[in-house]
């Protein structure tokens, strides 16, 4: 692959080059990475996006709202990059990558872009290579990121360090169910979307949206929310009802932070967080790459299953005899 060139036709908007680099991106291969280091280095950062990220459970509609929502958004003029990313199997590694299926309109769209990647079984339902993949979305001139993820749970809060807007979107529920959404993503979305307000679900889904507006509201307010957000929000993805006004919503309170200041901030504390990401995978995969720690990896792992060392004690022994070699 020439860096150059191939950096000169994903800015002019070249949607094969950008599905190359995002491969070349999420390979793990050393010299892929080093060439992957390159061409995020030749594209700059110059281009910046409204990157939001969006969660939910399975079934919710995660799918059909985002293909609702990147339709209504391209017939505005803009350009949506969709990364959705799918599970992957714990024993295979394998994943289904069907999300692109399952938005069939959007996927047709000259001005949308659709790329899933498998999770990988990375914690955070986020593929780890998913933020340069943003970048490289990003170059190519896309106004929207969305990036899809897997599931639902504390771990999810991952996504909101590579977002502008964290949207969770919500089934219609009763009473006990509220008390299944974990706090910590409580606290970390911007916006709940209550999906599904329509036929017999819509007076369930209106209810479900005050008791979300009342638990949002019992919590500690943020210095990064202007009065009356996180807030929740009903829409129908099935009759397309009720995305423009969260779309409204989602503008309002991103021209806020802008405007406030916070947005640069945010930015600049994402970047310090996977800074210290990379550093902890880095550190891990070169624990793991060595071939004499990947033995005496073994034997310690022997040792805490028969009881013979306790597991704390154990991981520091490895790590000390790692950074004895490599100093």
């Amino acid at each position: 692959m020439d860096i150059a060139t191939t950096a000169d036709k994903i800015k002019r908007g070249d949607r094969r080059s950008l599905a190359r680099a995002i491969t070349l991106v999420e390979s793990t291969r050393a010299q892929d990475r080093a060439a992957a280091a390159d061409l995020l280095a030749h594209l700059g950062t110059e281009n910046q996006a409204l990157r939001i990220g969006l969660s939910g459970t399975p079934g919710v509609g995660k799918s059909t709202f985002i293909e609702r929502f990147g339709m209504m958004l391209t017939g505005q003029g803009l350009r949506v990059a969709v990364l959705a990313v799918d599970p992957s199997s714990t024993r295979s590694g394998g994943s289904i990558l069907g999300d692109k299926t399952r938005m069939d309109l959007l996927s047709r769209d000259p001005n949308a872009f659709i790329r899933p990647s498998p999770s990988q079984t990375q914690l955070g339902g986020v593929a780890r290579r998913t933020r340069e993949a943003i970048a490289l979305c990003e170059a190519a001139n896309f106004d929207i990121v969305l990036v899809e993820t897997v599931g639902v749970g504390q771990s999810e809060t991952a996504v909101a360090e590579m977002s502008d807007l964290f949207l969770l979107l919500l089934a219609p529920a009763g009473g006990d169910e509220l008390q299944g959404v974990k706090r910590g993503i409580m606290e970390t979305c911007d916006m709940i979307l209550v999906n599904k307000a329509d036929g017999d679900l819509k007076l369930q889904a209106m209810r479900t949206c005050a008791d979300y507006s009342s638990a949002l509201h019992l919590m500690r307010k943020r210095p990064q929310d202007p009065d009356d957000f996180p807030k929740a929000v009903a829409v129908s993805a099935l009759e397309d009802d009720g995305i423009g006004a969260a779309w409204d919503e989602m503008q309002t309170l991103a021209a806020w932070r802008k405007d406030s200041g916070i947005w640069d901030a945010r930015r600049t504390q994402q970047s310090r967080f996977w800074f210290h990401e990379e550093v902890r995978a880095g550190l891990l995969s070169q624990l793991t790459s060595d071939s004499a720690v990947k033995a005496q990896l073994r034997m310690l792992e022997d040792d805490v299953t028969a009881g013979k060392i306790r597991p704390a004690h154990a991981a520091e022994t490895l790590i000390s005899k790692f950074f004895a070699r490599s100093g």
